[in-house]
């Protein structure tokens, strides 16, 4: 399905920018251009809807298939999309990450730790905590720890440009990613470069995976108190299993069946949140690129952009897939 699904999706965002009511020529023109009915012909033909639609939407098509996406209009004018979206794609991917990775283990094991405990002061908290953390808006938080860590001095006695050794990151701004270019090993090699980058990203991941992180936190307490009381949980207490067997891999190895589907969901929220959080840090990330094509009006660059998201989700609705598979046996891949 994963081909049809691209199929449709890039279709509608055709549609919608070359056939829908804004005109995208008029976008490249000046106000007193757009009344020159030269200037107006030039740019239609650099879009290539001087042809049939049907034509510009195959040769559209056609190329993104092939990655040929062209060149920006009006964003980095005359910039390849290419290379646009190698030098911003890798700032995502780092700030996603780590959302992710910040949502799982403090999401998760909290959830897990609370429907273990069900009913006592911990889950009580933990609980309340995941529904006030999740109700926050992203552009909110962020702003909000900007203006904390921004006066981190005088409320905790220590500056956030100053914590550990040799680092001296700001709150926002872009990591540093030019170590790793070309040398992903970097990564494990040269670990002060890499504290130096997961530093300056720390702040904006922690905004972009708060939402995940009480959501998950919440599915992972419901999924704990569902899987404890089943039967075979019971079966094996009387057979004697010892508690640590029990817990890791009756329990939680089942409790984590539900989450698969939450967490791979929450990646497709932090597409669209990387958006705002990318514009509230100063990352220059592609949903920072996507923001600004769509206030500036280069429209193919945001259908190109959507292009590239489609792919990323339907990717990692894969890999859910796949997980699945892996977490339980009894799911196969063939549908037995």
């Amino acid at each position: 399905m994963a081909i049809p699904v691209i199929w449709l999706g890039t279709s509608m965002t055709w549609y919608i920018i070359f056939m829908g009511p804004i005109d995208p020529a008029t976008r490249l023109l000046s106000e007193g251009q757009v009344r020159n009915p030269a200037a107006y012909e030039a740019a239609q033909t650099q879009l290539g809807l001087n042809q049939p639609p049907l034509q510009h939407y195959v040769d559209w098509l056609s190329s993104l298939i092939v990655f040929d996406l062209g060149r920006t209009w009006l964003l980095y004018q005359g910039s390849s999309v290419n290379a646009l979206i190698m030098d911003f794609l890798p700032r995502t991917l780092w700030l996603g990450f780590w959302s992710v990775l910040i949502a799982i283990f403090i999401g998760v094991p909290l959830g897990f730790y609370a429907g273990m405990r069900s009913n006592t002061v911990a889950d009580y908290v933990a609980s309340m905590g995941g529904i006030v953390w999740r109700a926050m808006p992203n552009f909110w938080l962020g702003i909000m720890l900007l203006a904390v860590l921004g006066s981190s001095q005088a409320i905790f006695g220590f500056s956030w440009e100053a914590i550990g050794p040799n680092l001296t990151s700001g709150i926002s701004g872009n990591p540093d990613l030019s170590y790793m270019a070309g040398n992903p090993i970097a990564f494990f090699t040269n670990p002060n470069a890499t504290l130096q980058a997961i530093k300056k990203v720390a702040p904006a991941a922690i905004v972009l995976g708060s939402a995940s992180m009480g959501n998950e936190m919440r599915i992972g307490r419901t999924a704990v108190l569902e899987v404890k009381n089943q039967d075979y949980v019971e079966l094996a207490k009387v057979k004697g299993v010892s508690d640590r067997a029990l817990v890791y891999k009756h329990i939680l190895r089942n409790a984590l069946v539900p989450l698969v589907p939450i967490i791979t969901s929450e990646a497709f929220l932090l597409i669209g949140g990387s958006v705002l959080v990318e514009s509230v840090f100063g990352i220059n990330g592609i949903g920072y690129l996507f923001f600004q094509a769509a206030i500036q009006g280069d429209l193919p660059l945001v259908g190109t952009l959507m292009y590239v998201f489609i792919l990323m989700i339907v990717g990692i609705n894969l890999i859910q897939d796949v997980l699945y598979t892996l977490i339980d046996p009894r799911v196969g891949l063939e549908g037995e």
